[in-house]
């Protein structure tokens, strides 16, 4: 792992289904369909944050003049992770991992990749125009991920078992 002033820049996934999550509701969706999925294949789940210090939700430390470490920015995205994929609802049978990386996401997501067996991430995320299909983060996912990609659409009435909307392989 690469690490600057704290915050980790690139993770190894070694191997499972690997979920791009950006605290948005469809990325919870994208999140629960991974876990049936690995579930159902009996692999692994690993849950990546990408952040920046724009996104990322205010460390404990943080305080009107001071800017905290970023070893606390990464900190505060970590346990907000947790706390979503908590929520989540998730099979207790199912191992999850959660990471977070101080990158862009489709950058982020696209590099941790290369060790998974799947990326899964939500059609529409936190950023972007409502009339795209796909966020630009999936579509640089299904267009450079090395490994195969599935984008879980929100809003299709598709149960967490149907089949994909978009794949790469």
């Amino acid at each position: 792992m690469d690490e600057v002033e704290g915050a980790v820049e690139t993770v190894s996934i070694p191997g499972g289904v690997l979920v791009g999550h950006d605290g948005s509701e469809c990325a919870q969706h994208a999140l629960r369909w991974a876990a049936a999925l690995a579930g159902r294949a009996g692999l692994e789940v690993h849950v990546l944050r990408a952040w920046s210090m724009t996104s990322a939700p205010r460390p404990s430390s943080w305080s009107t003049g001071y800017v905290p470490p970023m070893a606390d920015w990464a900190g505060a995205v970590h346990e907000e992770l947790r706390r979503h994929v908590a929520s989540a609802g998730l099979d207790p049978g199912v191992t999850v991992h959660c990471h977070v990386v101080h990158r862009s996401p489709a950058r982020g997501l696209i590099e941790a990749a290369a060790g998974a067996d799947l990326l899964v991430v939500g059609a529409r995320g936190r950023g972007g125009f409502g009339g795209l299909l796909l966020g630009s983060v999936s579509d640089q996912c299904v267009h450079h991920a090395p490994c195969p990609v599935t984008v879980v659409r929100t809003g299709t009435g598709a149960s967490l078992g149907g089949a994909p909307v978009g794949r790469r392989s």
